[in-house]
């Protein structure tokens, strides 16, 4: 997906304008849909205004946050869905940015970096979202409880970690380790789509 190169006709356009009406009413399902189908080209869009040190995955959690809230208001005629998202995005790692009192003298160099081409992140969701439903059923009732304060709920690491009684990095690590294996799951189960390479 492109923030710049996709146009009114296209399909992926149509998907998540869908998407985010219905996150808008606030339907979960919607929004789970929204965060898989997005969620690489939004990282993409964070890594490199983000602080070195910057914890990409709370970033994704506080834009995705964001969207849920604001869904409501997206207005397809002004933009398309991506470029709207990908606002919220860079403004997240922006605010970050500023926060830690980084030197921002390249800011405008790192937002300056091309888009990744739309065919780079090419993946059949019609396909993988039933899968990944029944994938996340299986899970145990813990793991998806986890996922949803994180992912629906935004709730932070911190309070999660308070929430079950355990380190902020176990959270991280769990969080982390259930992605992956659910990741691992769609592509088994759908060995035809094409899926990028998760990041460290």
């Amino acid at each position: 997906m492109s923030c710049s190169r996709l146009t009114a006709r296209d399909p992926m356009i149509e998907r998540l304008s869908d998407l985010l009406a219905r996150v808008g009413r606030g339907d979960q399902r919607a929004f789970t849909e929204l965060f898989a189908a997005t969620r690489n080209k939004l990282r993409k869009t964070a890594r490199p205004i983000a602080p070195s040190d910057a914890d990409l995955d709370d970033l994704l959690q506080d834009a995705y946050l964001k969207i849920w809230k604001h869904a409501a208001h997206f207005d397809p005629l002004r933009s398309s869905p991506i470029t709207w998202m990908c606002a919220i995005m860079r403004n997240t790692a922006i605010d970050a940015v500023r926060l830690k009192q980084v030197p921002t003298a390249e800011l405008d160099e790192a937002l300056a970096v091309p888009d990744t081409a739309v065919t780079e992140d090419a993946f059949d969701y019609d396909l993988v979202q039933p899968i990944a439903a029944r994938a996340i059923q299986r899970l145990p009732d813990q793991r998806r409880q986890l996922l949803s304060q994180a992912y629906l709920e935004g709730e932070s690491r911190l309070m999660l970690a308070q929430r079950f009684g355990v380190p902020v990095g176990t959270i991280k690590t769990w969080l982390r380790r259930t992605v992956v294996s659910l990741r691992e799951e769609c592509l088994a189960c759908a060995p035809g789509v094409v899926a990028t390479q998760p990041h460290p």
